[in-house]
């Protein structure tokens, strides 16, 4: 069966449209879940604090992973659809590089900043401790 936005849409086909999306949020839900089991087992209470609160920071980097890698991908997609293969290749290069570009940007800024933000947070000595 051929998805198409034009189509009816029924219920079947709806699920069948955003099923890989929900595959990929129950195993990163999975993910986090089983790491915090590990962590709590084998590195003690402390270091399991430790994860959870930098749990959201995750999160929150993930999902911008999540939209550059959905909306880029769809993008790409798109062009590739309308048989322009150089602007897709274009676009691909540019979600890549924006990509490395936020992640070097948010490395520095916690490299720098990781004292200064642990001491906002009261946290450096939990951090110390392990």
């Amino acid at each position: 069966m051929k998805i198409q936005l034009s189509d009816h849409f029924t219920y079947k086909r709806l699920i069948r449209f955003v099923f890989p999306s929900i595959i990929m949020m129950i195993c990163t839900s999975m993910y986090s879940i089983i790491d915090g089991l590990f962590i709590s087992n084998f590195a003690g209470k402390t270091a399991f604090a430790a994860v959870n609160l930098i749990l959201p920071v995750a999160m929150g980097v993930g999902a911008i992973g999540f939209m550059i890698g959905s909306g880029g991908s769809a993008i790409v997609a798109k062009t590739l659809g309308e048989g322009k293969k150089e602007k897709a290749n274009e676009y691909f290069s540019m979600l890549i590089f924006t990509a490395l570009i936020g992640a070097t940007i948010l490395s520095v800024f916690g490299f720098i900043f990781i004292t200064s933000l642990l001491h906002l947070r009261n946290l450096l000595t939990v951090f110390v401790c392990l």
